[in-house]
């Protein structure tokens, strides 16, 4: 039994963003899928889940180490992304919820759905053997080959779609917004380039939506605005929160304070309000001011899902021509989008 030479941590292959898709038969083209990226390490009995950033992950999904451990591959390095489908689309939600630090907790999610691993690189064959040096074109077969002999059942790990047509990319592209966050698209003629963005590059759309104001966040440690709050309505007439938006030059912080402190009037959100602190900062207050909903903005944003954006947003212009009641959820509409199919 060979046991295989490499060992976690591992720096996964990471890509620059870049406008446009590139064009050219140096390039393979793959979708951009919305989850959690991870590095699978077996050798034998152990089965080593690796984060992005390099931390462990296995005891957040002991349902893929028990996939993994089902396979007949002894020996292998998976690169690929976790994600949890829920009624037929990707949830992100349950992927955050999942980094719990209660065993029975993560268990019993484990059990209401299942995580999936869907795998777009081999690093090291069933053998052990790394194959990081050798370029795309040869370890995409490689992998395709392992996928056929060892993922028979296409459940719990499963094989990324792959291609080197540029009409087939753009159509996955138009489904960008729901279960994918874009395309991803890398140099054929390259080797893996663990920690680096020298191999591949990820295209994101960016699309523009008008938002109400229905609150704010002041910013740690001074009295100045750190964050508004954007809403959006439903057809019932009530105003849910949907993201934030953030990047404020310094002297705009002052007279974005000024303006909304005295527009500070409950109840701000009628619908779905702003939660507590973020998961992933223990520093950011959960604290929010309800505004009076008259102020419309137009932002700019890649991803709409779960009911709100998920990066911050960036401002285009306030919109004083726009009416706050026709900032409409319809806006977004479609942008959960289910590309499950393509799997």
């Amino acid at each position: 039994m060979k046991a295989t030479a490499m060992k976690p941590p591992l720096p996964p292959m990471e890509a620059r963003s870049v406008d446009e898709i590139p064009t050219g038969e140096e390039w393979q083209y793959e979708p951009k899928w919305d989850g959690f990226r991870c590095l699978a390490f077996r050798n034998g009995g152990e089965i080593y889940l690796q984060s992005k950033a390099g931390q462990p992950l296995a005891r957040y999904f002991p349902d893929l180490v028990e996939s993994l451990g089902k396979l007949k591959a002894q020996h292998f390095v998976l690169d690929g992304e976790l994600a949890i489908p829920v009624d037929g689309r990707l949830s992100f939600d349950e992927l955050q919820l999942r980094l719990h630090p209660a065993a029975s907790r993560v268990q019993k999610l484990a059990a209401a759905h299942p995580a999936i691993f869907v795998v777009f690189d081999l690093l090291a064959d069933e053998n052990g053997k790394p194959i990081l040096d050798r370029p795309l074109r040869e370890r995409r077969p490689q992998l395709e080959k392992f996928g056929a002999k060892f993922f028979p059942d296409k459940k719990q790990i499963r094989l990324s779609p792959a291609t080197t047509e540029l009409k087939k990319a753009q159509t996955w592209f138009k489904k960008v917004g729901g279960d994918l966050d874009g395309i991803i698209a890398k140099r054929l003629d390259c080797a893996y380039a663990a920690g680096e963005r020298t191999a591949a590059v990820k295209i994101k759309q960016i699309r523009t939506v008008d938002c109400v104001i229905g609150g704010f966040r002041y910013a740690s440690g001074e009295p100045l605005i750190g964050s508004l709050l954007l809403g959006l309505y439903d057809g019932a007439g009530l105003l849910h929160h949907v993201g934030f938006t953030s990047a404020f030059k310094k002297e705009e912080k002052f007279s974005l304070t000024k303006k909304f402190e005295a527009l500070k009037k409950p109840p701000g959100f009628t619908g779905n309000a702003p939660g507590g602190p973020s998961r992933w900062s223990t520093e950011r207050s959960g604290e929010w001011e309800p505004v009076k909903p008259s102020e419309v903005v137009e932002v700019t944003y890649d991803h709409f899902t779960g009911g709100r954006f998920r990066h911050g947003t960036r401002i285009v212009r306030w919109r004083e021509d726009k009416a706050p009641r026709q900032c409409t959820l319809d806006q977004v509409a479609g942008r959960e989008g289910k590309s499950l199919a393509l799997l």
